[in-house]
């Protein structure tokens, strides 16, 4: 355990800046989305969190680059937009609809080549809460602003796992 812990210390040390400045970048984007969504929304909400985690913490990952962040996002929006307009009266059948969200955007992410799995989770948040035009425009934006941090940011960020 003490070898693990001087590994995670040294680690630390090496690259504390990358750290701070990563997760601290990842609570502004998070706090402006947590700003202009409510709690209502917090499958949505947290579907971005996660968002933020693999852009700062693992922004070498293919998931972290802006035509998976953006297009992903877009894909998750439009398949749980498509199946909350699906309306069924039995429970069991509604909780098909939900994970036909998941599936599809999984789906229709790997074949356009924009996998980005919290995309999936943002899938199914807007089919259980059902499309408005805030939510649409803040996935967007959240994830236009989170892209170009990234970008902005590339060559002072590193993979922090």
């Amino acid at each position: 355990m003490k070898k693990y812990l001087r590994k995670i210390s040294g680690e630390f040390k090496v690259h504390a800046k990358n750290y701070i400045l990563q997760c601290l970048l990842a609570t502004i984007t998070v706090f402006i989305v947590l700003y202009i969504l409510t709690l209502e929304n917090v499958i949505i909400v947290a579907s971005m969190g996660s968002t933020a985690f693999v852009v700062f913490a693992l922004p070498k990952s293919v998931s972290a680059q802006a035509r998976c962040v953006i297009g992903g996002n877009i894909v998750g929006l439009l398949c749980g937009t498509v199946c909350s307009l699906i309306t069924v009266t039995n429970e069991l059948l509604t909780l098909v609809v939900y994970a036909i969200a998941v599936g599809l955007s999984i789906f229709i992410m790997v074949v356009i080549d924009t996998e980005h799995p919290p995309a999936s989770g943002l899938a199914l948040g807007v089919a259980i809460s059902g499309y408005s035009l805030k939510i649409a425009v803040t996935v967007i934006t959240f994830s236009l602003l989170l892209s170009a941090v990234h970008v902005i940011f590339k060559d002072r960020i590193r993979n922090l796992v």
